[in-house]
Protein backbone atom coordinates (compact mmCIF):
# COMPACT_ATOMS: atom_id res chain seq x y z
CA UNK A 1 0.00 0.00 0.00
CA UNK A 2 1.29 3.46 -0.88
CA UNK A 3 2.41 5.76 1.92
CA UNK A 4 0.70 9.11 2.36
CA UNK A 5 3.72 10.88 0.86
CA UNK A 6 3.53 8.61 -2.20
CA UNK A 7 -0.20 9.33 -2.52
CA UNK A 8 0.39 13.10 -2.41
CA UNK A 9 3.25 12.76 -4.89
CA UNK A 10 0.98 10.83 -7.28
CA UNK A 11 -1.77 13.40 -6.76
CA UNK A 12 0.65 16.23 -7.61
CA UNK A 13 1.77 14.41 -10.77
CA UNK A 14 -1.82 13.88 -11.88
CA UNK A 15 -2.80 17.50 -11.28
CA UNK A 16 0.35 18.76 -13.03
CA UNK A 17 -0.36 16.60 -16.07
CA UNK A 18 -4.01 17.64 -16.25
CA UNK A 19 -3.07 21.30 -15.83
CA UNK A 20 -0.56 21.12 -18.66
CA UNK A 21 -3.10 19.40 -20.90
CA UNK A 22 -5.67 22.13 -20.17
CA UNK A 23 -3.13 24.87 -20.88
CA UNK A 24 -1.88 23.26 -24.09
CA UNK A 25 -5.43 22.78 -25.36
CA UNK A 26 -6.44 26.36 -24.55
CA UNK A 27 -3.30 27.86 -26.14
CA UNK A 28 -4.00 25.82 -29.26
CA UNK A 29 -7.61 27.07 -29.35
CA UNK A 30 -6.41 30.66 -28.95
CA UNK A 31 -4.56 30.51 -32.25
CA UNK A 32 -7.96 30.72 -33.95
CA UNK A 33 -9.49 33.27 -31.57
CA UNK A 34 -10.79 36.59 -32.86
CA UNK A 35 -8.04 39.11 -32.26
CA UNK A 36 -9.91 42.23 -33.30
CA UNK A 37 -9.68 43.49 -29.69
CA UNK A 38 -5.95 43.98 -30.27
CA UNK A 39 -6.96 47.34 -31.75
CA UNK A 40 -7.73 48.58 -28.24
CA UNK A 41 -4.47 47.11 -26.97
CA UNK A 42 -2.66 49.10 -29.67
CA UNK A 43 -4.53 52.27 -28.72
CA UNK A 44 -3.24 51.77 -25.17
CA UNK A 45 0.32 51.24 -26.36
CA UNK A 46 0.38 47.41 -26.19
CA UNK A 47 1.86 45.66 -29.23
CA UNK A 48 0.22 42.63 -30.82
CA UNK A 49 3.01 40.40 -29.49
CA UNK A 50 2.56 41.72 -25.96
CA UNK A 51 -1.22 41.45 -26.23
CA UNK A 52 -0.95 37.82 -27.29
CA UNK A 53 1.31 36.99 -24.34
CA UNK A 54 -1.02 38.80 -21.93
CA UNK A 55 -4.03 36.83 -23.18
CA UNK A 56 -2.13 33.54 -23.01
CA UNK A 57 -0.88 34.09 -19.48
CA UNK A 58 -4.26 35.34 -18.32
CA UNK A 59 -5.71 31.99 -19.38
CA UNK A 60 -2.77 30.07 -17.89
CA UNK A 61 -3.23 31.92 -14.61
CA UNK A 62 -6.93 31.09 -14.46
CA UNK A 63 -6.23 27.38 -14.90
CA UNK A 64 -3.29 27.48 -12.48
CA UNK A 65 -5.26 29.09 -9.64
CA UNK A 66 -8.09 26.58 -10.03
CA UNK A 67 -5.77 23.58 -10.05
CA UNK A 68 -3.61 24.93 -7.21
CA UNK A 69 -6.66 25.29 -4.99
CA UNK A 70 -8.11 21.91 -5.89
CA UNK A 71 -4.79 20.13 -5.41
CA UNK A 72 -4.02 21.65 -2.00
CA UNK A 73 -7.56 20.97 -0.79
CA UNK A 74 -7.33 17.32 -1.81
CA UNK A 75 -3.81 16.89 -0.41
CA UNK A 76 -4.94 18.37 2.91
CA UNK A 77 -7.97 16.10 2.96
CA UNK A 78 -5.66 13.10 2.47
CA UNK A 79 -3.70 14.17 5.57
CA UNK A 80 -6.86 14.35 7.67
CA UNK A 81 -8.09 11.05 6.21
CA UNK A 82 -4.79 9.39 7.11
CA UNK A 83 -5.17 10.41 10.76
CA UNK A 84 -8.96 10.17 10.92
CA UNK A 85 -10.28 7.37 8.64
CA UNK A 86 -13.84 8.53 9.33
CA UNK A 87 -13.15 11.94 7.76
CA UNK A 88 -15.49 12.67 4.85
CA UNK A 89 -16.79 15.40 2.60
CA UNK A 90 -20.35 16.47 3.36
CA UNK A 91 -23.15 18.92 2.64
CA UNK A 92 -25.57 20.71 4.94
CA UNK A 93 -28.87 22.38 4.16
CA UNK A 94 -28.88 26.17 4.18
CA UNK A 95 -30.92 27.05 7.26
CA UNK A 96 -30.28 30.78 6.86
CA UNK A 97 -31.75 31.40 3.41
CA UNK A 98 -32.77 29.91 0.09
CA UNK A 99 -29.55 30.36 -1.89
CA UNK A 100 -27.57 28.28 -2.10
CA UNK A 101 -29.71 25.33 -1.04
CA UNK A 102 -26.72 23.55 0.51
CA UNK A 103 -23.23 24.34 1.73
CA UNK A 104 -20.22 22.11 1.14
CA UNK A 105 -18.04 20.91 4.00
CA UNK A 106 -14.58 20.09 2.66
CA UNK A 107 -13.70 17.78 5.56
CA UNK A 108 -16.02 16.61 8.33
CA UNK A 109 -14.36 14.96 11.33
CA UNK A 110 -16.85 14.21 14.07
CA UNK A 111 -18.41 17.60 14.83
CA UNK A 112 -15.60 19.59 13.20
CA UNK A 113 -16.58 21.04 9.81
CA UNK A 114 -13.32 22.09 8.17
CA UNK A 115 -13.20 24.46 5.21
CA UNK A 116 -9.92 24.13 3.29
CA UNK A 117 -8.76 27.00 1.09
CA UNK A 118 -5.38 27.55 -0.50
CA UNK A 119 -5.97 31.29 -0.81
CA UNK A 120 -8.94 33.66 -0.81
CA UNK A 121 -8.22 36.87 -2.67
CA UNK A 122 -11.76 38.20 -2.97
CA UNK A 123 -12.32 41.93 -2.52
CA UNK A 124 -16.11 41.58 -2.62
CA UNK A 125 -17.61 42.93 0.59
CA UNK A 126 -20.65 40.67 0.13
CA UNK A 127 -18.28 37.75 0.62
CA UNK A 128 -18.34 38.42 4.37
CA UNK A 129 -22.13 38.14 4.45
CA UNK A 130 -22.08 34.93 2.42
CA UNK A 131 -19.42 33.43 4.68
CA UNK A 132 -21.36 34.43 7.79
CA UNK A 133 -24.47 32.73 6.38
CA UNK A 134 -22.49 29.55 5.68
CA UNK A 135 -20.96 29.49 9.15
CA UNK A 136 -24.35 30.04 10.81
CA UNK A 137 -25.88 27.19 8.80
CA UNK A 138 -23.06 24.86 9.83
CA UNK A 139 -23.57 25.86 13.49
CA UNK A 140 -27.31 25.23 13.14
CA UNK A 141 -26.49 21.62 12.25
CA UNK A 142 -24.46 21.24 15.42
CA UNK A 143 -21.04 21.38 13.81
CA UNK A 144 -17.98 23.42 14.76
CA UNK A 145 -16.87 25.58 11.78
CA UNK A 146 -13.11 25.61 11.19
CA UNK A 147 -11.39 27.52 8.40
CA UNK A 148 -7.91 26.56 7.18
CA UNK A 149 -6.42 28.96 4.60
CA UNK A 150 -2.77 28.48 3.70
CA UNK A 151 -1.92 31.71 1.90
CA UNK A 152 -2.94 35.30 2.54
CA UNK A 153 -3.98 37.46 -0.42
CA UNK A 154 -1.70 40.35 -1.41
CA UNK A 155 -4.12 43.28 -1.64
CA UNK A 156 -4.93 45.27 1.50
CA UNK A 157 -8.68 45.17 0.94
CA UNK A 158 -8.64 41.39 0.47
CA UNK A 159 -6.55 40.98 3.63
CA UNK A 160 -9.03 43.10 5.61
CA UNK A 161 -11.88 40.91 4.40
CA UNK A 162 -10.04 37.78 5.55
CA UNK A 163 -9.42 39.33 8.97
CA UNK A 164 -13.14 40.14 9.22
CA UNK A 165 -14.01 36.55 8.29
CA UNK A 166 -11.66 35.35 11.04
CA UNK A 167 -13.60 37.56 13.48
CA UNK A 168 -16.87 36.04 12.27
CA UNK A 169 -15.58 32.52 12.94
CA UNK A 170 -14.45 33.44 16.43
CA UNK A 171 -17.73 35.24 17.07
CA UNK A 172 -19.69 31.99 16.69
CA UNK A 173 -17.19 29.92 18.63
CA UNK A 174 -15.47 28.55 15.54
CA UNK A 175 -11.78 28.42 14.66
CA UNK A 176 -9.81 30.10 11.89
CA UNK A 177 -6.22 29.39 10.88
CA UNK A 178 -4.46 31.39 8.17
CA UNK A 179 -0.95 31.45 6.74
CA UNK A 180 1.65 29.73 8.93
CA UNK A 181 -1.08 28.92 11.46
CA UNK A 182 -2.86 26.82 8.83
CA UNK A 183 0.20 24.66 8.15
CA UNK A 184 0.77 24.28 11.89
CA UNK A 185 -2.87 23.31 12.47
CA UNK A 186 -2.61 20.47 9.94
CA UNK A 187 0.72 19.40 11.49
CA UNK A 188 -0.63 19.45 15.03
CA UNK A 189 -3.99 17.85 14.20
CA UNK A 190 -2.66 15.05 11.98
CA UNK A 191 1.01 14.66 12.92
CA UNK A 192 1.81 15.09 9.21
CA UNK A 193 4.03 17.89 7.89
CA UNK A 194 2.23 18.58 4.63
CA UNK A 195 4.37 21.63 3.91
CA UNK A 196 7.56 19.56 4.12
CA UNK A 197 6.12 16.98 1.72
CA UNK A 198 5.22 19.70 -0.78
CA UNK A 199 8.66 21.32 -0.46
CA UNK A 200 10.24 17.96 -1.37
CA UNK A 201 8.03 17.61 -4.44
CA UNK A 202 8.80 21.19 -5.52
CA UNK A 203 12.54 20.57 -5.14
CA UNK A 204 12.28 17.40 -7.23
CA UNK A 205 10.49 19.36 -9.95
CA UNK A 206 13.16 22.06 -9.89
CA UNK A 207 15.86 19.45 -10.33
CA UNK A 208 13.98 17.83 -13.21
CA UNK A 209 13.28 21.24 -14.71
CA UNK A 210 9.70 22.51 -14.79
CA UNK A 211 8.22 23.17 -18.20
Amino acid sequence: MDTLEEKIHALASRYAQELQQKIDARVKEMRDDDKSHYLIYQVLGITDAEGELIDIYQNKGRFLYNYAGAFLEEATFLCFKEKFPEAERAQVENTQGQRPRRFEIDCLIGQDAIEIKWRDATTDGDHITKEHTRIRAIKDHGFNPIRVMFYYPSRDQAIRIQETIKTVYKGVGGECYMGDDAWEYVRTRTGIDLQEILVKIAEENRHKGCR
